[in-house]
């Protein structure tokens, strides 16, 4: 096997090849404000906001507090599979589906990369032109997309380590922290923040299950990418101790705000509605244009983290393909895409990555921490006659669970294009998650993945 030596910084030249072990440098501070940053940002209040004033504020953070342990334990678990042997998320899956077998999540991965890049480009350029109407009285949305699809392009050609020991630690965190430190104050603040606290909820949708769904559907949209990060850990125990607790306090407190700004401001669950919200909890004045000008700031790792990411999976499927082209292509395409996305279906699209990635992680937790003891012949990972090469490079059975795993989420709340739920509605009957209102769909789509690898025979080369 042929090893780069890769960057310190986590740029491109690291590719998709083991992270040698000097090169390991990010601490548990680190990684923790690396996914605590991560975890911040406009679209984690945009779902918060989902939640109220259906359930109430206090079913609210009930929903929002067990979400959250279970997808920031997931998403820390993850993180140590790639922090044990200097790995990217896909390349992992080799070892689980076959090496042309984790074409398959790459694919996914890479569509929901692009998906991703759309979604926040968009939102930065739609607050950016609110902003910009606010103060100057024009519009200049297409500068703005063009603005900061260049910043979160430069910073994904920088790579992990120094964005997050450089633009983080020294600038865009605590930037972030402060104004969501004084949004959650003017919250706090509000005159009607005892009927926010107090709010019963009216019912319909979601249901606690599905509101549990939709706090983990966004630590699950990190799932793949986990490891392209954690791999510059200094070790497992730093990935996992600073990936949990990072992203565990940025989503419960985003989250929350989210749910207590629709409560106080009246703000509905859109980018535009937020912002709004902000600027009248601020008083319309020009401190509430810096808050969102601050939000706009902190929203760029997310892009950065997705476009980075997005070229890494796909090298997975083009190895020889420079890491430098391809994400230069998944900016490219995320910026077309942002150009004329709408928000319409933003939480089915949620819901639909946790759907594909939740059973996928299921089949990894066996395969690695129960069957194989976080033990691997990474080696072997990189050749097509090699132990994970399996038959014609696919791994044939360990598709089962995952298509099963699939079908039992859909079972319990379809979700996608409304042609899909009609089939799995005229098949399965009414959704399970109607019935059982206390009941999600992810754990029984995970359990049902994990269950099911665990009874496939051990790897074997012979599959």
């Amino acid at each position: 096997m042929s090893v780069v030596s890769g960057r310190a910084d986590g740029g491109p030249s690291a590719g998709i090849q083991p992270v040698p072990q000097a090169q390991r440098t990010l601490t548990a501070f680190d990684l923790a404000v690396l996914w605590g940053d991560l975890g911040i940002g406009l679209l984690v209040l945009v779902t918060g906001a989902l939640l109220v004033p259906g359930l109430g504020f206090g079913a609210a953070m009930a929903a929002i507090l067990v979400g959250s342990l279970i997808g920031a334990g997931l998403l820390a678990l993850t993180g140590v599979a790639g922090a044990d042997h200097g790995l990217p998320t896909m390349v992992l899956f080799r070892s689980v589906l076959g090496v042309r077998g984790s074409w398959a999540p790459s694919f996914l991965n890479a569509i929901q990369m692009v998906g991703w890049t759309a979604v926040e480009l968009w939102a930065m350029s739609y607050v950016a032109d609110l902003v910009t109407r606010r103060i100057f009285g024009f519009s200049a949305r297409p500068l703005w997309l063009g603005i900061t699809a260049i910043l979160c392009t430069a910073l994904a050609l920088w790579g992990p380590v120094g964005v997050t020991r450089v633009w983080m630690e020294r600038f865009g965190t605590w930037m972030i922290l402060l104004i969501c430190g004084a949004v959650t104050f003017l919250v706090l603040a509000s005159a009607d923040i005892g009927a926010a606290l107090s709010s019963p909820g009216t019912g319909g949708w979601p249901a606690f299950g599905s509101a549990v769904d939709l706090v983990i559907a966004m630590p699950i949209s990190w799932l793949p990418l986990i490891a392209d990060y954690n791999r510059f850990a200094k070790g497992p125990r730093s990935a996992f101790v600073g990936t949990f607790a990072g992203y565990l306090f940025a989503n419960v407190w985003l989250y929350a705000l989210g749910a207590l700004l629709v409560l106080t401001a009246g703000a509905e669950p859109s980018p535009g509605a937020i912002a709004g919200g902000i600027l009248v909890l601020a008083g319309g004045s020009l401190a509430g244009l810096l808050f969102l000008a601050g939000l706009l700031v902190g929203e760029t790792d997310e892009a950065f983290a997705d476009i980075y990411s997005g070229a890494v999976t796909l090298q997975n499927i083009w190895p020889r393909v420079s890491h430098r082209i391809l994400v230069l292509i998944v900016a490219g395409l995320g910026t077309g895409l942002a150009a004329w996305l709408t928000m319409d279906r933003y939480e089915s699209f949620l819901f639909l990555l946790g759907s594909v990635f939740v059973p996928l992680f299921g089949i990894l937790a066996v395969e690695y921490f129960v069957k194989r003891r976080r033990t691997l012949n990474v080696a072997q990972l990189y050749r097509r006659d090699g132990h994970y090469w399996f038959s014609d490079g696919v791994r044939w059975r360990a598709f089962v669970p995952w298509v099963v795993g699939f079908l039992v989420y859909h079972w319990f709340t379809p979700t996608g294009p409304g042609w899909w739920i009609e089939v799995v509605s005229s098949i399965a009957g009414a959704p399970l998650t109607e019935r059982f209102t206390y009941v999600g769909a992810s754990l029984p789509s995970f359990s049902a993945a994990f269950l099911i690898a665990l009874a496939l025979p051990r790897i074997s080369s012979a599959e």
